[in-house]
């Protein structure tokens, strides 16, 4: 998000529950959908769209032997850890923009 003075208003429960959603896989596309005009969930949903297109790339990656699993494994518990920062980021009404991810998600 370009400008993080939009992101620093006073938050309500709905774009709160909405934007933790973001980090729960494939419920991602709910807020993405349902709160177009609120830039703070649109924010958190765009980054867990990529989150979550990044696990699904993972699972396909078990196909590839030895390097697949390994991979997997790697991707699964950053996914994880990222998705725990994420709500953590939510709770505390805050727009942590991830690494590299950040960068894919505002492009979407």
């Amino acid at each position: 998000m370009r400008d993080a003075t939009v992101l620093q208003r006073e938050i309500g429960l709905s774009s709160r529950i909405m934007a933790a959603m973001s980090y729960l896989g494939v419920l991602s596309l709910v807020p993405l959908v349902m709160s177009r005009d609120d830039p703070y969930v649109q924010f958190h949903a765009r980054q867990g769209v990529v989150l979550w297109m990044w696990e699904v790339l993972a699972i396909y990656t078990l196909l590839v032997p030895a390097v697949g699993q390994l991979f997997f494994r790697v991707s699964s518990m950053t996914c994880l850890l990222l998705s725990v920062i994420g709500v953590a980021s939510v709770l505390l009404g805050r727009a942590w923009k991830f690494p590299l991810l950040g960068d894919w998600a505002t492009r979407l």
